[in-house]
């Protein structure tokens, strides 16, 4: 077999060029991967597969087999073909000198200049293309005419014998440009749509981008401020310490002064009840009535005998000395500590509660709302409120304010019975489904309360977070900018119940729904005052 012969085997029907991950059909034709998944993507509109070669049916979309032996013949071929180099393709009318084509004539089968082109005939059969060389991806291998048409069946490129005579007779045909014009609008769609895409991608890029410095930015504003706390209750400790221990030296140096004083007054006390101990045991042994009489000693102070002396008074009857330590001051100085607590906790929960009100306007038909609007109770008869393009059809009511950004937070207070929800959404939620209910979308998070029970939601998706209720009043707390929504039974202590992460990317509205079933139906949810 010659080399041309074998590079006849190694054609693509489709393609007209060697195979590219050659692929087998069960009736044993080989393709390019890519050019018979293109001709079945197009019979899939029509549900008809079948062989471009032979016709074929298939019941269903075949499965591909790859042709791993053709695949490496035809690699192993490619490789022992010499490289030729890409020389200029000349206009074939120019004999006298090489003049390089700007055209090819399908139709003439000859490359033109500027000046042949000018006086090429111009009639449609003679179909001009870039200057090429290679006239056999042009033509039909069975009839070697010029392909000029397209079969939207067999999805191939076919010429003027193959829709008059061959099998595609019968079939829809149309012009090879009406083909690549419509291919061509439809990349031309498919760029638009992906460069749309493109930008998109590059806002979320940016918006996540600046969402970051934004976190960053408040962390290490939240450092600072920590450090400065930790570093003012360092500084204050360690002045409170020297306070402390300023005056334990004092005292100690003031009771050790006292003590001294009374040691030497005792001695002093001490000697002289010694010495009237020895003269009045002398004049115990006398015998002689007139020595006793006449007998001259130290004369025996009363304050020697008394309980009433300078000494006396200065000692307690436990021993102790009266003025003692006084631990009033030391203790005075220990309090200071717990002042320097309350003020750092006084400066972490400085954040005033957010002042609300809920907006009529989006409540629904079964909802009582109270004349301050801070309070939204089910109703069981239906109210005649106006029809507004934002008011739920579901027990449910927004706030009128709406958060794009900073910290805030709000406490509510729920019934015992029945059930609710708070939490919080975008304001294009949807009003008219039953999905609508805060926390049963992708556009809202919420905390329900049904039977003791809290159950945090987003999206339809329930986390049990407490199953032992203590109290029924509760914390939203919102940090836009880091994406936190948070939830806090007030009981004693405080209990965290769940935190949802996200990104937000609009404003955002406090959400309240009241539900009832047969047995609960006084359910109401009320925002508290600020100043509670």
């Amino acid at each position: 077999m010659t080399s041309a012969d074998l590079l006849e085997e190694l054609n693509c029907s489709i393609c007209l060029g060697i195979y590219t991950d050659p692929v087998t059909l069960r009736c044993g034709h080989n393709f390019c991967r890519g050019c018979i998944n293109q001709v079945l993507d197009t019979q899939e509109r029509s549900g008809d597969y079948s062989c471009p070669d032979c016709r074929d049916d298939f019941e269903e979309r075949p499965t591909l087999r790859k042709n791993t032996t053709l695949s490496n013949i035809a690699q192993c071929f490619l490789s022992t073909q010499p490289k030729e180099e890409q020389a200029p393709i000349l206009c074939t009318y120019c004999i006298q000198s090489s003049v390089p084509a700007i055209k090819t004539c399908l139709l003439c089968e000859a490359s033109l200049c500027v000046s042949h082109l000018h006086v090429h005939n111009k009639s449609s059969e003679h179909i001009l293309a870039e200057p090429t060389t290679n006239m056999g991806s042009r033509k039909c291998s069975i009839h070697k005419k010029i392909l000029e048409y397209y079969c939207t069946k067999d999805a191939t490129l076919i010429c003027v014998a193959c829709r008059l005579d061959g099998d595609h007779k019968g079939h829809k045909i149309k012009t090879m440009k009406e083909v690549s014009d419509e291919k061509k609008e439809r990349s031309r769609k498919i760029l638009s749509n992906l460069t749309t895409k493109c930008k998109e991608n590059e806002k979320n890029i940016q918006r996540l981008q600046e969402h970051k410095r934004k976190v960053q930015q408040k962390v290490n504003n939240e450092i600072d401020k920590a450090a400065a706390i930790f570093k003012d209750i360092r500084k204050r400790l360690e002045d409170e310490e020297k306070k402390v221990f300023s005056e334990i030296y004092r005292q100690e140096e003031k009771a050790s002064l006292t003590a001294s004083d009374l040691i030497r007054q005792l001695d002093i006390k001490k000697d002289r009840i010694s010495a009237s101990i020895r003269h009045t045991e002398a004049l115990c042994h006398m015998t002689d009535p007139v020595a006793v009489l006449q007998a001259h000693g130290p004369k025996v102070r009363s304050d020697v005998t008394s309980e009433k002396g300078p000494t006396v008074k200065r000692m307690r009857e436990d021993g102790n000395v009266a003025d003692d330590l006084c631990m009033e001051p030391i203790s005075n100085a220990l309090h200071a500590l717990n002042d320097i607590v309350r003020g750092v906790r006084r400066g972490i929960y400085r954040l005033p509660p957010t002042d609300m009100i809920l907006d009529v306007n989006t409540a629904g038909d079964y909802i009582n709302i109270s004349d301050d609007l801070k309070a939204a109770a089910y109703s069981e008869r239906k109210n005649d409120l106006p029809k507004t393009p934002g008011r739920f059809k579901c027990n449910q009511i927004l706030s009128r304010q709406s958060f794009s950004s900073g910290v805030h937070y709000w406490d509510v207070e729920g019934s015992g019975s029945g059930m609710w929800r708070v939490g919080v959404c975008y304001p294009s939620i949807d009003r008219a489904h039953t999905n609508s209910v805060v926390g049963s979308n992708d556009q809202s998070w919420a905390l329900e309360y049904f039977i003791s029970e809290y159950l945090a939601i987003h999206d339809s998706e329930e986390v049990s977070v407490s199953q032992d209720t203590s109290c029924l009043r509760v914390r939203i707390w919102l940090d836009y900018e880091t994406g936190q929504l948070s939830f806090y039974e007030l009981s004693d202590p405080i209990k965290h119940l769940h935190t949802f992460s996200a990104i937000f990317t609009k404003p955002l509205h406090a959400a309240f729904w009241v539900g009832c079933d047969a047995f609960h139906k006084d359910s109401w949810v009320k925002i508290e005052d600020c100043g509670k």
